[in-house]
């Protein structure tokens, strides 16, 4: 694309998109500020990347319409853009080449139950296993040694990778994508403790629904319901290696990072965000748009919508950073305390 392709590209997505510099250089795909090279494009949406604008070499750098270029080299051009981050991921989406998940079709070597399902252009990669009444919707990709056991139902246009196991009677939606290694619909942990300290299991009756939109990263797990519905809201991104247990409710567009780990029965709202190895205790509900800082712990629901949460115990993030402050100054506090004890025993001793 030219930088004037670019330009016209990002201008279906911003009211403006401003150049400054050539618009004829031909840029060949997307690189790091710091790396990139003649002809490659790259962005700066942080103040500590402005360093780079003077030592580039990328062709094209996207910045917003605040950033001074005085100080920039002369052979690169810029479009002027007021996400710049956005504007660099739709160029990403656009240079992006797609991924092969399987060969179009069904490989010779996967095995499909009785009474499947299979919509238009669906392909199967070598030895996916599928289930008895499985439905599978049109241009959905089946992963190699993927397995989804009886009466799976999955939307259109969703991406399986390899080695995904779902569950029976998982519904899963359309334009998801869930990478390899993640297991949908794997029992509860739900155990009846006995008076001899013993544990019954609790059979795990319910099913795993993910709406349409949603991601689902590397290794992630997500339990069955004991009865109903353990529920992912449309549009929720869940990176690698998040626990989300029985009954749970992830709102629509939530956003989990890596490693955290939500209990059973907890109620997220929409729009949340939830960051790296943030825990939950069970039964507890958080309003929409809050904001849980990584490590916090939750052990208590918060309904106030939009509060920022920190700490473990987590609290709003207001009081954790007046506590926090309060900790650090223990060490002089208590030195404080110590010479006036002792000036107070002198004069006793008086």
């Amino acid at each position: 694309m030219t930088i004037k392709d670019i330009q016209n590209y990002l201008g279906q997505f911003f009211d403006s998109v401003e150049l400054e510099g050539s618009a004829e250089r031909v840029i060949s795909g997307p690189a790091k500020i710091e790396t990139a090279q003649q002809g490659q494009v790259s962005f700066v949406a942080n103040e500590k990347y402005v360093k780079y604008l003077s030592t580039t070499e990328a062709s094209l750098i996207i910045v917003h319409p605040s950033v001074s270029l005085d100080a920039s080299n002369s052979a690169t051009s810029f479009l002027k853009v007021s996400d710049p981050y956005t504007a660099f991921v739709f160029l990403l989406k656009k240079f992006a080449l797609p991924r092969t998940v399987a060969a179009k079709g069904i490989a010779r070597t996967a095995a499909i139950g009785e009474g499947v399902t299979l919509g238009e252009g669906v392909s199967i990669g070598e030895y996916a296993v599928i289930g008895d009444r499985c439905s599978i919707g049109r241009n959905t990709v089946i992963g190699a040694h993927t397995v989804l056991l009886h009466d799976v139902a999955v939307g259109e246009d969703t991406i399986l990778f390899p080695s995904v196991t779902c569950y029976d009677s998982t519904i899963i939606g359309s334009r998801v994508v869930i990478h390899s290694g993640s297991v949908i619909g794997a029992d509860g942990f739900g155990f009846a403790p006995q008076s001899d300290g013993s544990y019954v299991k609790i059979p795990q009756m319910g099913i795993v629904e993910i709406g349409d939109d949603v991601e689902i990263g590397a290794n992630a797990t997500l339990d069955r319901a004991t009865m109903g519905s353990t529920l992912i809201g449309r549009g929720a991104k869940i990176d690698n290696l998040v626990q989300i247990a029985h009954n749970c409710r992830i709102g629509e567009d939530t956003v989990i990072a890596a490693q955290a780990g939500i209990s059973g029965s907890v109620t997220i709202g929409r729009q949340c965000i939830i960051g790296g190895q943030a825990g939950f205790a069970g039964h507890l509900e958080l309003a929409d748009g809050i904001k849980v800082a990584a490590q916090a712990g939750i052990s208590k629901s918060f309904l106030q919508p939009g509060i920022s949460l920190r700490g473990y115990p987590a609290q709003p993030m207001r009081d954790q950073l007046k506590y926090e402050a309060m900790l650090r100054n223990l060490g002089a506090m208590k030195a404080k305390l110590d010479r006036l004890e002792a000036e107070m025993q002198e004069l006793n001793m008086k």
